[in-house]
């Protein structure tokens, strides 16, 4: 990928259309605009989380194998989106799908099955890394619209979607990690009936 910006502003985009890798001007709010866009903003987010996992390893064992696991999907994320404003670009391998398969089943032994509905929080950090599930989701979201138009390697669709449920694991072995007691959904009460 040589292709590197020179100059950040062009003045191209002012009437609402950006430019793809393959010189296709499409309008800003275009799905794989808007894909782009998702991604972006998980990655943005991820590498919050990150940079907070990385305050805290010194004060809490184990955080550095979750630092290990997630800072390679930034890279990956950046691949997605490269493949995305380059459809002839193909940068995603299926390697990269089992790898966050392999610790998702690693941890998930770790925290245990799931017995009630949780909520973000916890810690700041717990609640950082379902704020990016909730970003992989809508990336995700996002993705599969741009599919239904416009077809995706499947590679690419099932990174996301595992992404999504890496992010949801780690936030569970972050709270483990942390000693911290997970936040557990509570049912509204039923109304009494008369």
């Amino acid at each position: 990928m040589g292709y590197r910006l020179s100059k950040i502003y062009t003045k191209t985009g002012d009437k609402g259309e950006t430019g793809l890798g393959d010189g296709r001007r499409v309008g800003k709010d275009h799905p794989r605009i808007e894909a782009i866009g998702e991604l972006d903003n998980l990655n943005s987010q991820l590498g919050l989380l990150l940079a907070e996992l990385t305050e805290q390893q010194t004060s809490c064992d184990g955080l550095n194998e979750i630092i290990e696991v997630l800072a390679p999907c930034q890279h990956r994320l950046f691949d997605l989106g490269g493949e995305l404003a380059m459809p002839a670009y193909q940068a995603l391998q299926k390697s990269e799908v089992e790898r966050l398969e392999a610790a998702i089943d690693l941890w998930n032994e770790e925290v245990g099955p799931l017995t009630n509905f949780i909520l973000p929080g916890g810690s700041r950090l717990i609640a950082q890394a379902h704020v990016c599930r909730g970003l992989a989701r809508s990336a995700e979201r996002r993705c599969q619209h741009l599919n239904a138009v416009e077809p995706l390697r499947p590679v690419g669709m099932a990174y996301i979607n595992r992404l999504s449920d890496l992010l949801f694991v780690a936030a569970r072995l972050i709270a483990r990690r942390q000693n911290i007691d997970e936040v557990l959904w509570q049912a509204a009460q039923k109304p009494d009936t008369p």
